[in-house]
């Protein structure tokens, strides 16, 4: 177990170095140039000059193998520069959003696993009854509703039954928990919704399969109880494929729902990634997509360690 986790980590080196050199050379054959946009957005008169030496400055003007080793030495010591746009850290500026973008992700990802495991195993033991077709049809909703929509008529609904608005100023939670639970909670709610729609329909696709196995069978010939049949010799082979979807999807809701944080007002990682790519912010992207890409290589490595915990035979092999 300990030679296939070491295994794991060492391929994640390759597989970020691939992704820093891809996303080096993608970014350079974009059309835009950082330096006009910002010198001359307002129409201003700048010199050809003043824009050369503001790409100097910026090592724009040095070769492209000079850059990609610049990139490739700074990513390996963890210093991602400076940002072209605003001229502070790349890392500060990530860092100040990072924390609203995790927490809304980890409430969303508890409020769905809360609310889609339980209605899956039901919707599998009740097959074909009320029950499944009650929570079918909410798992459907749940994935044909945008966020962002279902976002917007959270709030429209507080303001004219309540007349209250999520607070617009992000506050810490370490700072007060409860005003920034009160501020996160819904758009976690609103992203939890179809979160949960998908899990549900995994747990509920994943326990029927499972359901229909020889031994399942046989315990139940033996006269175990069913509840004891699906809590333990069921669900655990049935969350093989729900725990990789809640991984990806989480790892997916780090890189920023950017409509859902723009209708709740929320300066995440996503708002971010837009405001970098718009203004061809070559440090600041690299160093977003390196970060989202840290985050589903670590989630899958995660995954995997969670399946040799729920399969016995994974762990013995």
């Amino acid at each position: 177990m300990l030679t296939y986790a070491a295994n794991r980590i060492l391929m994640m080196i390759p597989t970020l170095l691939g992704v820093a050199v891809l996303v080096f050379f993608l970014l350079r054959i974009m059309p835009g140039d950082i330096v006009e946009l910002k010198l001359k957005a307002d129409g201003a008169a700048v010199s050809e000059e003043t824009l050369n030496a503001e790409r100097t400055r910026l090592g724009l003007n040095k070769p492209m193998a000079a850059q990609l080793v610049d990139w490739l030495t700074g990513l390996a010591t963890l210093n991602f520069g400076m940002s072209m746009w605003t001229g502070d850290p790349v890392s500060h500026e990530v860092a100040i959003r990072l924390e609203l973008s995790i927490e809304v992700a980890i409430l969303a990802a508890l409020i769905a696993v809360v609310i889609a495991l339980p209605l899956g195993t039901l919707a599998a033991l009740f097959k074909n009854t009320w029950v499944d077709y009650t929570i079918r049809v909410i798992a459907f909703a749940g994935l044909a509703t945008p966020s962002f929509w279902l976002g917007m008529l959270m709030i429209l609904t507080l303001l004219a039954l309540f007349e209250w608005a999520p607070p617009i100023t992000f506050t810490h939670f370490y700072e007060d928990p409860l005003a920034n639970l009160t501020q996160l909670i819904w758009p976690a709610l609103a992203i939890g919704y179809r979160y949960s729609a998908m899990v549900t329909r995994m747990t509920r696709s994943t326990l029927l399969e499972v359901l229909q196995e020889d031994y399942i069978r046989t315990a139940r010939s033996k006269g175990v109880y069913e509840w004891l049949i699906v809590v333990r010799h069921a669900m655990r082979n049935a969350l093989l494929p729900v725990v990789t979807v809640v991984g990806l999807e989480f790892a997916f809701l780090i890189g920023g729902l950017v409509v859902t944080e723009q209708v709740f007002n929320l300066n995440g990682i996503g708002k971010l990634f837009v405001e970098a790519s718009t203004r061809g912010d070559y440090t600041m992207v690299q160093a977003l997509v390196m970060l989202v890409a840290a985050f589903f290589i670590v989630v899958n490595f995660t995954v995997d360690m969670l399946y040799a915990v729920l399969d016995p035979r994974i762990r013995y092999r």
